[in-house]
């Protein structure tokens, strides 16, 4: 069974950093993307950024470019989002998603990815 689980949420101040984890189990094969989308309270969930399964390629949202950083760890069942000059519009619950798919590339699209997390809140105020 897939299993994505997310953690490293949090609340933080403007100008901090964060790095959030996606750990990943049950998939039958290393072929996959992930990517990361939010949720902001009373706005739809956007996409944030996105892995290709050899890690080579990578895609952001304009609203996080230069901000925030997607790499594939070590062990690769496990993504990473490190995000930095947080701003209170990054306060929202923070998703990863997987999906089976062996090319090097990868689109930041809901319709992409078949199995997700329960997300990871991240909060910054001052």
């Amino acid at each position: 069974q897939l299993q994505l689980v997310e953690s490293g949420g949090g609340l933080v101040q403007p100008g901090g950093s964060l790095r959030l984890s996606c750990a990943a189990s049950g998939f039958s094969s290393d072929y996959y993307v992930v990517g990361w989308f939010r949720q902001a309270p009373g706005k739809e969930r956007e996409g944030v950024s996105c892995i290709s399964y050899r890690g080579g390629f990578t895609s952001y949202a304009d609203s996080v470019k230069g901000r925030f950083t997607i790499s594939r760890g070590n062990a690769k069942n496990t993504v990473y989002l490190q995000m930095s000059s947080l701003k209170p519009e990054d306060t929202a619950i923070y998703y990863c998603a997987a999906d089976p798919w062996p090319l090097n590339q990868c689109v930041i699209s809901e319709t992409r990815f078949g199995s997700w997390g329960r997300g990871t809140q991240v909060t910054v105020s001052s």
